[in-house]
C-alpha cells in the first residue's frame, strides 16, 4: 500500500510538469507530430530538474521501440541532437534570417520509426538546472544514476510505454555514460525496482569509450586516410611505442615526430576531415547577450545574413541558429521553461562542475556482453575526433564471435558503409560504418542514418 502511494505521488508531481507542445516559433502551423516537454525531479529533494523533449514515434507509437537519446560532451544540449540529428525538426537555413531563423520537417528523422525521449543531462545542460547550488556537482557516475532516475519516474507517468522494446541511447562522450545507466537499469530489474523496463539493448554513435583506445588511433587514422606519410607514421610508432596522448615529453626524437604530425593535422576539421576547418562557435555566457567578441568578422557577418552569403561553408555555422532560437523569450514560454531557473542557453556548456569520475566504459561495456541485449555501435568514417580504428580494436578486444565480417551495407543501391556482427550467446552486437559520416554520424549522412537504425531495430541485416 505504502509503495503505491509513493507511486501516486511521484506520478502526481511530475505529470503537473509535463505539456503538450501544438505550435513552435519559427514553424509554420502545427506540429505534425507529437512533441511534449517537462522537468522530472531525480536526486535527493528532487533537487535536480531534467528537461526533456519527448516526441512520438510517426509511425505506431503503441509498438515502436523507445529510445532515450543523450547527446555527448558532457554538457550539449539534447536540442543538438534533436535539430541537427536524428530529430523530426531542424533549421530551414535557407529561409532563415540570423535573428529569425524557421524550420523545416526532417525527412529522415528517427521519430519515423521510433519514439525518442531527448534528455538535457547532466544538470547544467541546456534548460536542466538545480534547485540548489550544490546540486550541480556532478560526476560520470552520478548523472547516470540520476538519468536512471529520470527514466523510472518517465516510465511511471508513462505507463503505456512500458511494453516498447527500450533502448539506452546517445552519441561522442555517451559512450562512457550510456554503459553505466544500462548497467543501472538491469540493476534495478534483477532487484525488482518499480516499473519493469523492456531494456532490449543499447545504441552508441562515434563513442568515446576509453583514452588509450580512442585517441591512440588517432595517427593511424591519419596515416590510413593519406594526411601523414608512411615514414613519418612508421618514425612516430617507433619513437613514441605506440603511445601519443600522453607521450615522455623527454624523448626528444618522439616529440619531434609527434610534432610533425600535427602541422599535418593542425588545420583540419577533426569532427570530418573532409569539411573546411572553421572557427569553433560557442558564444560564452559572460552577459545576457552573446559575447559577439569571441566570434570573428566573417562568422558575425553570417550570423546576421544568410548563410550562403559566407565565401566559405562551414557547418558551424548552422549553430548559431540554435542559440538565437533557444535563448527567445517567445520559444522558452512555448517550450514551457520555467522562468528565472537558466540564464544564457548554450548548445554545449564547457563549464559544468563535473567530475569525470569513469576513465574508461570498457569494464562496463564487457560486463554487458553478459547480459541478453542487443548493441548497435556505429561510427562516422571521416570522423578523426573518435576514429572507428579505436572503436573496432576495443570491440574486438571482447574476443566475441563474428557470426558476419566485414561486409558493406547498401542504401538506394550505393555502399552506406560496412558491417560486421558479433555474437556471445546471449548477446549480439553490430557494429556499422557510415561512409563519409563525421563525428555526429547522422548530421552527416541523415539518409543512411535512418536506413540503418530503421533495419537494426526491426532485426533486419543493415
Amino acid at each position: 500500500m505504502f509503495l503505491r502511494l509513493l507511486l501516486l505521488v511521484i506520478i502526481f508531481k511530475v505529470s503537473m510538469s509535463q505539456s503538450i507542445i501544438q505550435t513552435l516559433p519559427g514553424f509554420s502551423g502545427n506540429l505534425p507530430f507529437k512533441l511534449e516537454t517537462g522537468y522530472i525531479g531525480v536526486g535527493k529533494l528532487d533537487a535536480v530538474q531534467l528537461f526533456y523533449y519527448f516526441i512520438e514515434s510517426e509511425r505506431n507509437p503503441r509498438d515502436d521501440p523507445l529510445l532515450l537519446w543523450l547527446t555527448g560532451g558532457p554538457g550539449c544540449s539534447a536540442f543538438s541532437g534533436l535539430v541537427y540529428e536524428i530529430g523530426p525538426l531542424t533549421f530551414n537555413y535557407n529561409n532563415s534570417r540570423g535573428t529569425k531563423p524557421t524550420f523545416k520537417l526532417n525527412p529522415y528523422s528517427w521519430t519515423k520509426v521510433a519514439n525518442i525521449i531527448f534528455l538535457d543531462q547532466p544538470v547544467g545542460t541546456g534548460f536542466s538546472y538545480a534547485t540548489k547550488a550544490e546540486g550541480y556537482n556532478t560526476s560520470d557516475t552520478s548523472s547516470a544514476a540520476q538519468t536512471y532516475e529520470f527514466l523510472r519516474k518517465w516510465l511511471m507517468v508513462h505507463p503505456e510505454f512500458l511494453s516498447n522494446p527500450l533502448y539506452i541511447s546517445g552519441d561522442s562522450y555517451s559512450g562512457i555514460t550510456v554503459p553505466i545507466i544500462v548497467q543501472e537499469v538491469l540493476n534495478g530489474l534483477h532487484i525488482g525496482h518499480q516499473p519493469p523496463m523492456n531494456l532490449q539493448g543499447y545504441i552508441l554513435g562515434n563513442p568515446f569509450t576509453d583514452r588509450d583506445y580512442d585517441f591512440n588511433s588517432r595517427i593511424l587514422f591519419a596515416y590510413r586516410k593519406a594526411l601523414v606519410s608512411k615514414s613519418l607514421y612508421e618514425s612516430t610508432k617507433r619513437n613514441c611505442k605506440g603511445e601519443y596522448t600522453t607521450p615522455d615529453p623527454n624523448d626528444t626524437a618522439c616529440m619531434s615526430d609527434l610534432q610533425a604530425v600535427t602541422q599535418c593535422l593542425g588545420n583540419l576539421d577533426e569532427a570530418q576531415i573532409l569539411e573546411p576547418n572553421c572557427e569553433r562557435l560557442s558564444p560564452k555566457p559572460k552577459r545576457a547577450k552573446w559575447d559577439h567578441g569571441s566570434l570573428g568578422d566573417s562568422s558575425l557577418a553570417v550570423l546576421l545574413s544568410t548563410p550562403q552569403s559566407a565565401e566559405l561553408w562551414c557547418r558551424n555555422y548552422h549553430y548559431l541558429y540554435s542559440y538565437v532560437w533557444a535563448n527567445d523569450k517567445t520559444v522558452r514560454s512555448a517550450l514551457h521553461i520555467r522562468e528565472g531557473t537558466i540564464g544564457e542557453w548554450l548548445r554545449c556548456n564547457g563549464s559544468l562542475s563535473y567530475d569525470y569520475d569513469v576513465s574508461t566504459s570498457i569494464d562496463y561495456e564487457r560486463n554487458l556482453t553478459r547480459e541478453q541485449l542487443r548493441a548497435l555501435i556505429y561510427s562516422g568514417d571521416h570522423d578523426m575526433v573518435i576514429p572507428y580504428l579505436g572503436t573496432i580494436a576495443w570491440i574486438e578486444s571482447f574476443n566475441l564471435t563474428v557470426q558476419v565480417d566485414w561486409y558493406p551495407w547498401l542504401v538506394d543501391g550505393q555502399v552506406a558503409g560496412y558491417n560486421m556482427n558479433y555474437a556471445e550467446e546471449k548477446y549480439s552486437l553490430t557494429y556499422a560504418t557510415i561512409k563519409g559520416g563525421g563525428h555526429t554520424a547522422p548530421e552527416y549522412k541523415p539518409n543512411e542514418a535512418l536506413a540503418m537504425i530503421e533495419r537494426w531495430l526491426a532485426h533486419f541485416p543493415l
